[in-house]
């Protein structure tokens, strides 16, 4: 969630540092900081807020250097004040550090340091490292940094720099994402390779427990006692470009209306349409334990959590595997039974979750076989896991997940026709799967030409206080997913419920003034939809029905309806979900919040 940057080198660092925590902003951030080292000056400043607030700071007292850190903090130790926000130093003011994550034995750690004379200004746990690495500081850092770390329990991704040790930064990280990259302009240390594209798309990402000694024109990596690690350099295929607005208002936006590109790169080169299967390369070495599983588990948090929920019902109905869908969050809590007929599949799109890779170590310290669904390359999921496969679907700035969930929803169907076609899937239904697959990057542009009506409903229901969103089978998931973004972007309390559910408690809320979002394409279940759109108009509820082309006859019951266009029912999840991103993107924005950073969120949730 935090942002991390690191320069060495001959240019002026200042303005490289602000460069990467802006592109680093859209992880969530409450503070921000910079210290910057001159020849014998250090020049240090701190911001409570918007990045703007230190670049203010900083331009009513502008400085210059060739190396330095910077962060963006989301406060999780100590209050949103300038005291805690980082970087945090020594008591020499010779060493700073940058951290994200959570330094559990902070609090002893730091009663002993007190008893020896070291001086605290801050409430945060962070502060712990800055004066352990100053007790064992000798004149080398990186030495230093490895006693400090070697007493440390929690997590962490760090950058460390020292005034009397001034030609490195020597970075290390433990369940936090680290990313280094050595070039023609010089040294960078990052949290989130997006911050280091415009110098080069070529990066080291750091494995747990692995330090980086970083200088202006190299870098080795050493494990926890220097013993040297020999590192791949992974070459990004994004572009700048791909991170930027390219001409809309928010990233959010940008993000729905490339769900056509997407949803088709997460399916290039994957779909053999006339042998009704799936070629997913990154499951090609466990393909054969795949063909012995029993049961799948997956497991994920927020949108990815619910990207599984639909993968459930995909799995078991086509695929012919029980499935059970966890939060990561409490998976570990509920003692699992881990066993070799299970395979168990972790989704998130940063591959940084903190949640969910607890839960990853977690089976894998008890040999079950992991999957990995995840959008990031190199990053910490798509490592741990025995196998996956990536989205491809670029980078996701907006903090409320659009085009990374559809995304999901599209490898998932793939996932399905690749198990499927191992176990009870005929050859004709395996192409008919795909050959509808193939068909929706088609199709999304159709939903997005109606966002103009979209852009009406929600100018017609933004003040409204509560939303009920309702769906079943497939689109059950989409209900609960659709009351998220809602939630997210307008900060109006929404729920999303099973139809069948309704009259077992939530129809007591429904009046005149509380609308209901109802997902009824025409499907195995739509009478069932019907029928529980009567149970809410009965009770003078507004209705928007999200419903297949060509149905008239839901107008005679709802109120509002928006259409998609027919797809396989399997399918249907990716086409009804875009028109409830839109409705939550045009009410937040006619609220005026800004959509792609949503109050109290974070885009990388590293922290449990």
């Amino acid at each position: 969630m935090c942002g991390i940057i690191g320069y060495i080198g001959k240019e002026n660092a200042t303005p490289l540092l602000f460069e990467g925590l802006r592109r680093e902003s859209y992880r969530g951030y409450d503070s921000s900081g910079i210290v910057v080292f001159e020849e014998q000056a250090t020049h240090y400043v701190r911001a409570v807020g918007k990045l703007e607030k230190l670049e203010e700071k900083f331009a009513n007292n502008p400085f210059s250097g060739n190396i330095g850190v910077g962060h963006s903090r989301w406060a999780t130790h100590g209050n949103v004040t300038e005291a805690n926000a980082h970087p945090h130093a020594d008591c020499k003011q010779n060493i700073f550090v940058v951290h994200n994550g959570i330094i559990e034995n902070y609090a002893a750690l730091k009663e002993k340091l007190e008893k020896k004379g070291h001086r605290f200004t801050s409430q945060t746990d962070t502060e712990v490292l800055p004066h352990l690495i100053e007790h064992f500081f000798k004149g080398n850092l990186e030495e230093a940094v490895q006693k400090t770390l070697q007493l440390v329990k929690g997590t962490y991704g760090l950058a460390v720099i020292a005034k009397e040790d001034p030609e490195k930064i020597v970075a290390a990280r433990l369940s936090s994402p680290l990313v280094i990259s050595v070039n023609s302009g010089g040294g960078f240390v990052a949290s989130d390779p997006a911050a280091l594209l415009s110098h080069s798309n070529k990066m080291i990402f750091l494995d747990d427990k692995e330090i980086a000694v970083v200088q202006s024109d190299n870098f080795r990596v050493t494990d926890m006692y220097n013993k040297p690690k020999e590192k791949e350099i992974v070459e990004l295929e994004w572009t700048l470009e791909e991170a930027q607005k390219g001409g809309y208002p928010y990233f959010m936006l940008k993000e729905i209306i490339e769900q056509s590109e997407s949803v088709k790169n997460s399916m290039r080169g994957r779909i053999l349409t006339e042998e009704g299967r799936a070629k997913l390369g990154g499951l090609q070495q466990v393909e054969k334990q795949l063909r012995d599983i029993k049961r799948l588990n997956i497991i994920a948090c927020g949108t990815s959590y619910h990207a599984g929920l639909v993968g459930e019902y995909m799995l078991e109905e086509y695929a012919g595997i029980p499935t059970d869908v966890d939060f990561a969050s409490e998976f570990r809590y509920r003692k699992p039974i881990i066993d070799k007929e299970t395979a168990f599949v972790f989704i998130s799109q940063s591959g940084e979750t903190a949640d969910t890779l607890a839960a990853l170590k977690e089976v894998k310290e008890k040999g079950g076989l992991t999957l990995g669904i995840v959008n990031v390359v190199g990053s910490s999921i798509a490592r741990e896991t025995d196998a996956g496969a990536y989205n491809h679907a670029g980078p996701e700035i907006g903090v409320a997940s659009t085009k990374a969930f559809t995304s999901q929803l599209t490898v998932l169907s793939l996932l399905c026709l690749f198990l499927g076609r191992q176990r009870q899937m005929s050859l004709v239904m395996g192409q008919r799967i795909a050959k509808e697959l193939a068909r929706i990057p088609e199709l999304i542009p159709q939903i997005l030409s109606g966002a103009d009506n979209i852009e009406k409903l929600a100018q017609k229901y933004r003040d409204a206080r509560n939303f009920l969103y309702v769906g079943r089978k497939y689109n059950y998931p989409v209900a609960l997913e659709g009351a998220l973004k809602l939630k997210e972007i307008s900060y109006i309390h929404a729920e999303g419920y099973g139809a069948g559910e309704m009259k077992h408690g939530p129809i007591a809320l429904i009046d005149e003034n509380f609308p209901t979002i109802a997902l009824c394409p025409s499907d195995s279940v739509y009478e069932k939809m019907v029928s529980n759109i009567q149970e809410i108009k009965a009770r003078n509820g507004k209705v928007i029905a999200i419903a297949t082309e060509g149905n008239e006859d839901i107008r005679k019951i709802a109120d509002d309806v928006i259409y998609i266009p027919k797809i396989f029912e399997m399918l249907t999840p990716i086409l009804t979900t875009i028109p409830l991103q839109l409705f939550a993107y045009y009410i937040g924005v006619l609220k005026g919040n800004d959509v792609d950073k949503p109050r109290n969120l974070a885009k990388s949730v590293t922290v449990e």
